[in-house]
């Protein structure tokens, strides 16, 4: 008996072995979907407690920061916009109706309000808010957009100084408390980032960058004390003490009920 040649099935059999395996493969490859953390700084993979860690060394090194956003502190809500570093700090600080910008260099530190802060902070002695004077709006006038050099016995310096120190500040905001874990993915500012959370998020939510240094990028306090957003790190600027035109000497405490 002759043999019979193989007929054309069989290598096509053979042939859809390998391209089967092709599309069994391309689709669980598929099934993967990206890799996270690729691109990263890998900060994402480590551990909540390790993150943490991380963002507050990167945060301790650092030569300068900007601080922005709503803080809750002592009964009182403040606004911030302050740019810090390790010999002082300037910026706003909104409290109340009032606006204010500080100064600190060094030990100095310097408010500047308009007239109406100074109208205010003067005429309001306690009474019930009396209506202010000609002799009160006399002095506000002269204190006008003027900076006051704050006397270090004054107890407002102590709670004006934090606005402005870099390390107080930062010491005091990016604890979180309760049992650290790890929250979602997101970008804040084009950055993208890894939350942790003290005790699932009620002892606040930190967010931490998954670009570059892991810098700490926002803070949701607990309590809904605030939130605050941190940028600029590492971005040093200019601080130096107010021309002498431009400066008034209070002459004794500031008022009672200044911020």
């Amino acid at each position: 008996m002759t043999a019979l040649p193989p007929g054309p099935a069989a290598p096509a059999r053979r042939a859809a072995l390998p391209v089967a395996l092709c599309a069994a493969l391309t689709a669980a490859l598929a099934g993967c979907g990206e890799d996270p953390d690729a691109g990263t700084n890998g900060v994402g993979k480590l551990e909540a407690t390790a993150i943490e860690k991380k963002a507050k060394t990167a945060a301790d090194a650092a030569v300068a920061v900007r601080v922005a956003g709503t803080l809750v502190s002592k009964g009182g809500t403040y606004k911030l916009n302050m740019r810090l570093k390790k010999t002082g700090g300037v910026g706003s600080v909104t409290s109340k109706n009032s606006t204010f910008e500080l100064l600190r260099v060094g030990e100095a530190l310097y408010l500047k309000a308009d007239a109406g802060f100074w109208v205010h902070a003067d005429s309001d002695g306690g009474d019930g808010g009396a209506e202010p004077g000609e002799e009160d709006r006399a002095a506000a006038e002269k204190l006008d957009d003027k900076y006051v050099k704050v006397p270090q016995d004054d107890p407002a310096y102590k709670q004006l100084r934090g606005f402005t120190d870099m390390n107080v500040l930062l010491d005091g905001l990016l604890g979180l408390h309760g049992k650290l874990s790890k929250g979602d993915r997101s970008t804040i500012g084009g950055v993208r980032t890894i939350k942790i959370m003290g005790g699932g998020g009620n002892g606040g939510t930190l967010a931490v960058s998954l670009e570059g240094t892991p810098y700490p990028l926002q803070l949701d306090r607990a309590g809904d004390a605030g939130v605050l957003t941190l940028g600029d790190w590492g971005q040093d600027f200019p601080l130096e003490a107010p021309a002498k035109e431009e400066t008034v000497d209070y002459g004794r405490q500031l008022p009672r009920d200044s911020p």
